[in-house]
């Protein structure tokens, strides 16, 4: 075993990280690799998601973290089945998820998707009693359909239902459309919710609401989310577990408490210190956007923007050269808190 991979496990392998592991996961990205090609003639394939491994367990709450263009909806969507990987592959309950019509309509009534912009995911000319059985008319449920919309709003926090089904979208506020969104989701019972930037569009004294709304909603009905978002903050309010994604990959993970407490990743550190919730931490501005996904960098592909590279902690501890040049491992399963760092690796290695 590696150095490098020696020191990728840094924390406790708690509650919170044991229920996740892939023998208990709903739903499982294991190796998975999405690729696309360039832009233009001579454009290269861009891999958007580089071998990602991420289990999602039954009842536990998953932000899935970084900027735009990391590939973490690439990722989500992945999971969904919209987007059929080049390699590795998506486990359901530890099967391979099959992508013939019939099975991807049973996978789907089973994985529900929120998406970020609740006017953009609501027809206009459709009441909110049409919005919410829409799925169950897709999948052929009808029987007692008024009842299984009702208790879908109800859920979702619209009471009494009966007053919004006749209701069309712009009569709503931002939150109660975002509540649609979410009975939408729910009216078929998931297992999985899959909610892209679920609060970015809202205001400020929504978006705690939705949260609370998520947690409700995992607790009671025991559903699995995954978070995605840009926004460290919210994953600490409302995760059991994040992973921070860089350029394709997972680049550190672990359980929420302990991955905020004490993030190892330089990229980690940076995405945390404009949290306005993190005073300790002074605010690490991040040179440049991630690299053009066709052309990788060469070793950790974080150290053309890493500020331990370029204030000399790489050098201090001899791995500088590593950095630019040595690829690191991809980080596996989804117990401990486990980074994919030179420099964490040479420092655990000392310690």
């Amino acid at each position: 075993m590696t150095a490098e991979q020696t020191a990728t496990d840094g924390g406790d392998t708690g509650a919170q990280g044991a229920k996740a592991d892939s023998a208990a996961a709903v739903i499982e990205a294991r190796g998975v690799v999405v690729e696309f090609r360039g832009r233009g003639r001579e454009g290269g394939r861009a891999r958007a998601v580089d071998g990602v491994d991420l289990a999602l367990g039954k009842g536990e709450i998953l932000a899935l973290v970084g900027e735009s263009g990391c590939g973490k909806t690439t990722l989500a969507r992945t999971l969904l089945g919209l987007v059929k990987p080049t390699a590795g592959a998506v486990l359901v309950d530890g099967e391979p998820l099959a992508y013939k019509a019939k099975a991807l309509k049973v996978f789907r009534r089973r994985v529900q998707l929120v998406l970020q912009d609740p006017s953009g995911a609501l027809n206009p000319r459709h009441t909110v009693y049409e919005a919410v059985a829409e799925g169950l008319r897709i999948h052929g449920h009808s029987a007692d359909e008024e009842g299984k919309v009702a208790d879908a709003l109800s859920k979702a926090g619209l009471r009494p239902p009966e007053r919004f089904f006749l209701r069309y979208p712009h009569e709503l506020s931002g939150g109660q459309r975002q509540r649609v969104v979410i009975a939408g989701a729910l009216v078929l019972d998931p297992d999985v919710i899959i909610a892209d930037e679920p609060v970015s569009s809202l205001d400020a004294s929504v978006r705690g609401e939705i949260l609370a709304l998520l947690l409700r909603l995992r607790n009671e009905l025991g559903l699995s989310l995954l978070v995605v978002t840009h926004d460290l903050g919210l994953a600490w309010n409302i995760a059991d577990r994040i992973a921070v994604m860089y350029l394709g990959r997972v680049v550190e993970q672990g359980p929420t408490e302990v991955l905020l407490s004490d993030p190892q990743h330089p990229y980690t550190q940076a995405l945390l210190s404009v949290v306005p919730e993190v005073e300790r931490m002074e605010a690490i501005v991040l040179k440049g956007e991630p690299p053009d996904p066709t052309n990788v960098p060469a070793g950790c592909r974080f150290h053309p923007r890493c500020q331990a590279l370029a204030g000399g902690a790489a050098d201090a501890a001899g791995v500088a050269d590593k950095c630019r040049t040595v690829p690191l491992p991809i980080l596996h399963g989804a117990g401990p808190h486990a980074t994919a760092c030179h420099l964490v690796a040479a420092t655990h290695a000392t310690t």
